[in-house]
């Protein structure tokens, strides 16, 4: 495809397959229902993250997730890249040579806005993603689907979420895969999606529009899941950053509501032992503290019992939404950020410095094994 056809979104073929797997027809099934009740969509704005593509192990336009896409800004992005890069050269260089190369993508992930390097053949790229939501008539965000993954058996204990998969990692982005009926219609309406209206400074609003030339497809990437809490008839704002499934998310919520919040309104001081919560609360509490706390406790429990999406305590709605991201595509592959994405701190070093033969000092820079 020629950079001529790169400004013609609808020159992008899309192949597709009717669904015949029960399962995955089930799973489309779901998603015209969706398309059906929720049929707007509500912009959240951008996340980043860090594609791979590997001459040995990707062919043709495809790339590999290394890096989560669920990064508020590029820079904390990069210093993922930057960990990743460092533990790789600790932990599994094979020789001084293939370190070297590594730490040497670490000094300049140290002190440059890096988007995009080759280390040992591998070429990493800091990739920006749009999330969006679809919401009904009313303003409702829509919540998991039937068939969005769940595990057999939940599980509700303490640090569980450490063992939950890792999201995005190791995801294939191939926007020559085929899609199903559904998946290829949302994937064609959303390429013309850009930023407008007056609340948008001038400089996003063109990086947006210009995004649509530049990178004229679209790639849908999983849904993902989160909290979002609204009180009274005020709109709806994240409650939590975004989870790999939806149990993920409602084990969050469990845990807000029963640790965090408490401690937050002061029912429960910060420094109780760890145990302590609405469900086991202190000896030494008030009869108004002892009544929201079990309020708390209550609606916590409500969200074990059964795929429970929505609860609402204290004059505040909680509800678990479903996410969905989408990578722009242009010739060379994924989007990067663009001008007018800003990041929150400037990059810097993260982690002592390693030398040649993987040795850690603890007087320069990571990335310089000279110490200089």
């Amino acid at each position: 495809m020629s950079e001529q056809d790169a400004g013609r979104p609808g020159e992008w073929p899309v192949l597709v397959r009717v669904p015949v797997e029960p399962v995955e027809a089930a799973m489309e099934a779901d998603a015209a229902d969706a398309a059906a009740s929720h049929s707007a969509l509500a912009v959240r704005g951008p996340l980043f993250g860090v594609a791979a593509q590997d001459g040995d192990r990707d062919g043709g336009r495809r790339w590999r997730v290394v890096v989560e896409v669920t990064h508020g800004c590029p820079q904390q992005a990069r210093d993922a890249l930057n960990s990743q890069l460092w533990f790789q050269a600790k932990d599994q260089a094979k020789s001084r040579q293939e370190r070297r190369a590594l730490l040497t993508a670490v000094a300049r992930l140290e002190t440059e806005d890096v988007d995009e390097l080759t280390v040992l053949g591998v070429r990493y790229r800091v990739v920006r993603a749009e999330e969006y939501a679809a919401i009904n008539e009313h303003g409702g965000i829509e919540t998991p689907r039937p068939t969005d993954p769940e595990p057999p058996t939940p599980d509700w204990t303490p640090g569980a979420g450490a063992r939950s998969p890792r999201g995005d990692v190791n995801l294939v982005l191939d926007p020559d895969a085929p899609l199903t009926p559904l998946q290829a219609a949302e994937r064609v309406a959303l390429r013309p999606l850009a930023y407008s209206g007056t609340s948008f400074p001038a400089p996003v609003l063109a990086d947006s529009a210009r995004a649509v030339q530049t990178h004229p497809d679209v790639l849908l990437m999983p849904a993902a899941f989160l909290i979002v809490e609204r009180s009274g008839n005020g709109p709806w704002s994240p409650g939590s950053g975004l989870q790999a499934t939806a149990h993920d998310a409602r084990r969050t919520l469990d845990f807000a509501l029963t640790w965090m919040e408490p401690r937050t309104r002061g029912l429960i001081p910060y420094d109780a032992d760890n145990t302590v919560d609405a469900r086991r609360p202190p000896t030494a509490t008030t009869d108004q503290a002892a009544a929201e706390l079990r309020e708390l406790a209550e609606a916590a429990d409500r969200l074990r019992a059964g795929r429970c999406n929505q609860v609402e305590v204290h004059g505040t709605v909680y509800r678990i939404a479903r996410s969905r991201r989408l990578l722009r595509w242009g010739p060379d592959g994924p989007e990067t950020p663009r001008p007018s994405d800003t990041s929150t701190h400037a990059p810097t070093a993260l982690h002592p410095r390693l030398d040649e033969d993987g040795a850690i000092h603890f007087d320069g820079p990571a990335g310089d094994p000279s110490g200089s």
